[in-house]
């Protein structure tokens, strides 16, 4: 199982490229998100930081498609639960934190890019209110950052190598919600066919998968995916 930003959004939370996504809405928004940019700029951590305050997934809320995916693992029918999402929704609705393989980080911890230090983001920004607009590591005076993976940055390799186990190994590999545009999160859905898994692949718009996918589904995904859950939880009898 594999979920993008598209399962979040009827959550609240928009996504980056889609017709309303923050890109196309804010062109410069990408900066943000960016770790040269925000390496570089003190600027655009401050800014970095306001969107991170501002972000709707502090009290977002799972929507049926989260749910159902719960309803999937306590049936014992979803083994690993790989998200292209920061916003922790799916533990949020109740799947088991050991399942849910994060690619891209959380956005609710930070951590310091020299010496590796960890604390919260609700630390950060209450240092941010007492009058640091660019709060640095009370240990070394180093940079800190969310735990999220910024574009230009390299994914965890355990993650992604439990991930690419999790493929390999799937008798059925569903993707929700996401582009498949973004390596090498992508890629686990051609590693899984090629693995003989049937691919099913939910989103709204097309992906480069398309046409290698068993079943390509367009609905809605608060109504979709609890409907192909009841049908996986029918098929297995």
């Amino acid at each position: 199982m594999l979920t993008g930003a598209g399962i979040s959004t009827e959550s609240g939370i928009p996504d980056y490229r889609g017709p309303q996504g923050l890109w196309r809405r804010d062109p410069d928004h990408e900066k943000l998100v960016t770790i040269d940019y925000y390496l570089t700029d003190p600027d655009i951590r401050r800014r970095s930081w306001e969107y991170r305050r501002s972000s709707p997934a502090w009290t977002a809320l799972p929507n049926p498609a989260h749910r159902a995916l719960v309803e999937l693992e306590q049936a014992g029918l979803l083994d690993r639960l790989i998200t292209q999402n920061v916003d922790g929704l799916h533990q949020k609705a109740g799947n088991a934190a050991e399942r849910v393989l994060e690619l891209h980080g959380n956005m609710f911890g930070v951590v310091c890019v020299d010496c590796g230090a960890r604390s919260t983001l609700r630390e950060a920004l209450d240092r941010i209110d007492a009058g640091e607009p660019d709060p640095a590591c009370a240990a070394c005076g180093g940079v800190l950052k969310t735990t999220t993976v910024m574009f230009g940055e390299m994914l965890d390799q355990d993650t992604i190598a439990a991930a690419v186990r999790a493929a390999e190994q799937a008798a059925t590999f569903v993707t929700i919600g996401t582009s498949l545009q973004v390596q090498p999160a992508a890629s686990l859905a051609a590693v899984a066919a090629r693995s003989g898994a049937r691919l099913v692949i939910v989103n709204a718009e097309p992906t480069p998968y398309d046409e290698v996918a068993d079943e390509v589904v367009r609905e809605p995904i608060g109504a979709a995916v609890p409907a192909l859950v009841a049908r996986l939880l029918k098929d297995r009898g």
